[in-house]
């Protein structure tokens, strides 16, 4: 079903980690003027991914400049590790196992790190995100394990398992 899901929907790999396709972009902008100061061009109102990942790819530590919305679809539940600026850790996992607590739907704010990694790496995780205002690759930053470790040691652990050397 990965294959599939890979050719079905077109997915690439993805900078993060992972595979992901484009669905939807808004024709309609935000002008820059009326965004905060941290966006240095117009904005897209919004934009939506596929993502998924598999045992072989985790979702590495980045952040954005803007929320961004997950919705679970099928398969493994999702870990996503979210390091906020303040150094506050937390673990959300993404599925459809109410029971056991698992969420269909996480807001990732902005400015926070977040990375994930399936529970079962024997699987797959698909999900769709959301970005408000749009995604532009310009306002991604991908972590530096160095340079994150060195702002939160406390939490090394998680930032090796979800960062490339450097």
């Amino acid at each position: 079903m990965l294959e599939e899901l890979i050719k079905r929907f077109n997915l690439q790999k993805h900078p993060e980690g992972g595979y992901f396709s484009e669905v939807y972009r808004s024709e309609e902008k935000i002008n820059k003027e009326a965004l905060p100061e941290r966006y240095g061009s117009d904005r897209n109102f919004g934009t939506s991914i596929y993502f998924l990942i598999d045992g072989e790819n985790v979702s590495n530590f980045h952040r954005l400049k803007s929320d961004e919305f997950w919705y679970f679809h099928c398969g493994s539940t999702i870990e996503v590790h979210i390091i906020y600026p303040d150094g506050k850790y937390e673990i959300k996992v993404m599925g459809l196992n109410f029971t056991k607590d698992e969420v269909p739907s996480l807001l990732l704010p902005k400015g926070c790190w977040f990375g994930a990694r399936l529970t079962d790496t024997s699987g797959f995780g698909f999900v769709s995100c959301a970005v408000f205002p749009g995604f532009d690759f310009s306002d991604f930053e991908l972590a530096k394990r160095d340079e994150l470790t060195a702002l939160y040691p406390q939490h090394s652990k998680i930032i090796s398992d979800l960062t490339s050397e450097g």
